[in-house]
């Protein structure tokens, strides 16, 4: 019981609402009436779970010695002793091996992402991860392969705007991470995180004052590019810009006057108007797309 218990807080179940990304394009696609694409988008979704789990377990494996030093991952069953690199490794392994095992089922191009991501993970975690900018930008990459392997599983075409989009608002995730973590550790901060001696609160902010910007930009001309309009049928899908103006807008505000922006998805959770915001926009997006 203990061992199970040890390996669910491990793989951080609470972390796999990240991979709901795989149903935007069975979203955008206007695919919710076909009973076959949600399967499909459904089996997607479990794998990327199972990747990411496996790929959390290899994290944990490889920061267990610099987790023991932070004030919050030192609890984690690894870094605490509670649970051993071995049966860490092997859970991890399955986990993969049980994704790859799904995604075969969903055809070669899904396999590829799928490979794909596990390689890209792996490196960020075994030494990407200490490369500034550039571990920002996997960690977006990693949320780029999720939006993409949802749209190969049920072979639709990937739009050029959600991958950018998504690209964008990750790196603005990301940067906001970076700073919550520099603010907390403030000294000590690298010898958490090796790469934050790379980056200052100032540049910081200023990194996430330009992909705010390009993420608000990018989503207003996605709603009002001739391709969307002519998918959607009409410019209604301008409509939903001010629910994203104002959900990062409100992230912005969450990061300077509340010191947040340590977990994205804690945070979307956490805080009422943020969460209440995010269930507008994909109400009013519903709306446009499917009546």
């Amino acid at each position: 019981m203990g061992f199970c218990w040890n390996i669910l807080q491990s793989v951080r179940p609470r972390q796999w609402s990240k991979n709901l990304l795989v149903f935007a394009g069975l979203v955008f696609a206007e695919k919710l009436g076909d009973p076959e694409r949600v399967l499909e988008s459904l089996l997607a979704f479990c794998a990327f779970c199972a990747f990411s789990a496996s790929v959390y377990l290899l994290n944990d494996i490889l920061d267990r010695e610099r987790d023991r030093l932070h004030p919050v991952k030192c609890k984690r069953p690894l870094a605490a002793g509670r649970l051993s690199v071995s049966a860490a490794a092997w859970s991890a392994s399955a986990l993969a091996l049980a994704g790859l095992l799904i995604a075969l089922s969903l055809g070669p191009a899904f396999v590829a992402v799928s490979v794909a991501y596990l390689l890209l993970t792996g490196l960020y975690s075994w030494r990407l991860k200490r490369v500034v900018l550039l571990d920002v930008m996997l960690v977006a990459a990693g949320f780029v392969l999720r939006v993409l392997g949802g749209t190969v599983a049920i072979a639709v075409e990937t739009s050029h705007w959600i991958i950018l989009c998504t690209f964008l608002l990750s790196l603005f995730l990301g940067f906001a991470k970076r700073r919550h973590e520099l603010t907390l550790l403030e000294g000590e901060a690298d010898s958490h995180r090796a790469v934050l001696v790379h980056y200052s609160p100032y540049f910081l902010d200023q990194m996430i004052s330009i992909v705010t910007t390009s993420t608000l930009l990018c989503y207003i001309l996605y709603t009002l590019s001739p391709e969307t309009v002519a998918h959607v049928g009409s410019t209604h899908l301008v409509y939903t810009v001010p629910f994203v103006i104002y959900g990062i807008f409100r992230y912005l505000y969450l990061i300077h006057q509340k010191r947040g922006g340590g977990d994205p998805t804690l945070l979307l959770f956490a805080d009422r108007s943020l969460l209440l915001d995010v269930a507008a926009w994909l109400a009013a997006a519903l709306v446009v797309l499917y009546l």
